[in-house]
């Protein structure tokens, strides 16, 4: 497993914030413990909310934010601060933007998205009905609509990495999502287990099952096989079930 910054980023120079967000750290994911005192610094302390973005509808905000002009909210989002979101973005309705978030410049966040805790480089997209919990995104980086980057085990312990030795590294959180490499794409409907790392420049196919580290430059995909067995013939019933009675009343009220 590649535990290196630059194995991951390596186009974020003209990103200022996030050369602030590596500073000083030792690990890959302390990235977002600094994102929580970067807003706390200089998003709650100083007061701000300030949204210069075009509102195309209705959009509830909470708590502390700043959005760069140029950006476009469309209605029934919901950004909950503290959080900062860059030019140009675009927020689809109905996203859930939450505290802890940093959005680069030109990014997507798409129809129902909710994004919490993370850091998303410039140009990053994450579509339709997705979850971004506790991750990094690099600079174009793509997650498909459906695709949830699961940030929490089931028994709620601290995410454990396998090294390639065999050896285990407690991440000492127990709140940690995926890292994403520069200009990789995960497809649509995919399950991202917490603790993930994904290199630069690799695909993981749509409906993919994802756990452990997946090397710069590289395809994932299942390759399952479909199962066939017989199946008896149902007729369906009609999908409108109050056709009849609605035909019914309006023969009574001629």
């Amino acid at each position: 497993m590649e535990l290196k910054l630059d194995y991951y980023f390596n186009q974020y120079q003209d990103n200022p914030i996030f050369k602030e967000l590596i500073k000083d750290i030792n690990n890959i994911w302390d990235i977002n413990t600094n994102a929580q005192k970067y807003l706390n610094e200089n998003i709650v302390k100083k007061g701000i909310k300030e949204c210069r973005a075009t509102l195309l509808g209705e959009v509830t905000f909470i708590g502390n934010y700043f959005i760069d002009e140029g950006t476009k909210i469309y209605p029934n989002v919901v950004i909950e601060g503290p959080v900062y979101i860059g030019k140009n973005v675009e927020i689809m309705p109905g996203a859930y933007i939450r505290p802890g978030s940093i959005i680069g410049d030109k990014c997507v966040v798409g129809f129902n998205a909710e994004i919490k805790n993370s850091v998303m480089q410039n140009g990053s997209k994450a579509t339709s009905m997705v979850f971004v919990g506790d991750s990094i995104l690099g600079r174009s980086a793509r997650i498909g609509s459906g695709t949830i980057l699961a940030n929490r085990r089931f028994d709620q312990k601290n995410i454990i990495l396998k090294l390639d030795d065999g050896t285990k590294l407690d991440t000492g959180t127990n709140m940690f999502g995926t890292i994403i490499g520069d200009n990789s794409r995960i497809g649509a409907n995919s399950a991202v287990s917490p603790g993930t790392f994904i290199g630069p420049y690799s695909w993981v196919f749509p409906g993919t099952r994802l756990h452990g580290f997946v090397p710069a430059q590289k395809r994932v995909q299942n390759e399952g096989n479909l199962v066939f067995t017989d199946n008896e013939r149902i007729e369906l019933k009609d999908g409108y079930f109050l056709t009849k009675e609605y035909e019914w009343k309006k023969e009574e009220n001629k």
